[in-house]
């Protein structure tokens, strides 16, 4: 009964529509054709964040995510084109250094077409710069700035679109607990994510952390922290911190002998890490994040798969859904500061990485911490930390 009587509703649409001399096709036409945003010229939403230097991949990796979201919606509105400011003379590339990012903001800020961003990438250069972007108005959703203590400075413009490394570190520990650790060493890099997520891993790995210590990522020699570990004769080594420098302490760990099995957090979560360790020095290191993997949607991968040749690395699903959460707002015609800054505070609804909707700190729900593993010179994807 329910069927005929859709069939039936169906029919009489179609009927209708041909009485009126409108074909399904013109109607399918015109109905795209509303949808289409109109809205001023030169809108700009942002990126700030590392796009060179060191770590430069884990920022290339966010733009590449976004740049999909602003490649589709760009297609779709001829008349509402929006730029997505993140190379030549509109970059924002920090290097992920809190001392060149607090610059950029000022640059960021003064260009009044710049009505949102995406970023800052990194935890320091977000704790340099959020003030500016909280005295100008300016809404921000980090994909990549995990130190929980971020969230707890009354901020009202920052927002963050992954779970904080108070989430990230409980996974970790669970982790190394559950491979049979009997003695860990916890090395990090001093800065704010990689100390931030250290400090948390150690406040819970309790009796088990029997050595510590932090290096200078700008050093080279990383020899007291190795030898620290290897007077300790630890069995599992975590380091809270970026890829370059954790390629180059497995490296120089290996070389001193000491057998323990490396972890890392998402800082650490790319390729090159294996690349600039070498895939036997890399092999069976540990690592986890927060960030959803490149699979988390097919449609999203497929895009990303033929724009790039490759598929959807850490941090660009997240990337993703923040330029979705922006051009939400520019579609539900709020393409100002305070507009959008009003709009993202209550937005609510699905992305392709999680459901979003930020609490008054700027965080989102969820603590889900995804694991990977160094086989055969690749991150193979192992599963969720439970």
């Amino acid at each position: 009964m329910i069927k005929n009587f859709r069939f039936a509703a169906a029919s009489t649409a179609a009927a209708m529509l041909v009485a009126f001399g409108v074909t399904s096709s013109q109607a399918a036409t015109k109905a795209k054709a509303a949808k289409t945003v109109t809205c001023a010229k030169g809108i700009k939403i942002a990126f700030m964040g590392a796009l060179s230097g060191d770590n430069g991949q884990l920022g290339q990796n966010m733009v590449d995510g976004a740049q999909i979201a602003f490649d589709d919606w760009n297609k779709a509105n001829k008349n509402c084109q929006i730029e997505f400011a993140k190379k030549g003379s509109s970059s924002f590339d920090s290097q992920g250094d809190p001392a060149q990012a607090s610059p950029l903001a000022d640059k960021l800020l003064g260009d009044k077409k710049i009505v949102a961003l995406i970023g800052p990438g990194f935890s320091g250069e977000t704790k340099a710069t959020m003030p500016k972007f909280e005295e100008a108005g300016l809404s921000m959703i980090t994909p990549g700035a995990t130190n929980a203590k971020l969230a707890e400075n009354g901020w009202k413009q920052f927002h963050r679109i992954l779970a904080n490394d108070d989430k990230q570190g409980p996974g970790i520990v669970t982790l190394i607990k559950g491979k049979g650790a009997k003695a860990v060493g916890v090395i990090d890099d001093a800065s704010e994510y990689g100390k931030g997520l250290a400090d948390t891993v150690r406040s819970g790995l309790g009796a088990l952390d029997v050595a510590n210590d932090t290096i200078d990522p700008k050093g080279s020699d990383f020899s007291a922290a190795v030898n620290k570990m290897k007077a300790a004769n630890v069995d599992f080594i975590f380091y809270g911190g970026y890829y370059a420098e954790a390629a180059k302490m497995v490296k120089q760990l290996r070389d001193a002998g000491v057998k323990a099995t490396f972890v890392g957090g998402d800082g650490v979560l790319d390729q090159k890490f294996i690349d600039n360790a070498g895939a036997t020095t890399a092999e069976g290191s540990l690592i986890t994040a927060t960030g959803a993997p490149g699979n988390v949607n097919p449609a999203f991968q497929a895009k990303f798969k033929a724009k790039y040749s490759k598929d959807p690395t850490l941090y660009a699903p997240e990337a993703y859904d923040c330029a979705q959460v922006f051009l939400a707002a520019i579609k539900a015609g709020k393409p100002t500061r305070a507009a959008i800054s009003a709009f993202v505070s209550a937005y609510d609804a699905d992305g392709i990485t999680k459901h979003i909707k930020f609490t008054p700190q700027g965080e989102v729900a969820g603590d889900t911490v995804f694991s990977y593993q160094a086989t055969s010179g690749v991150l193979k994807y192992i599963g969720i930390v439970k």
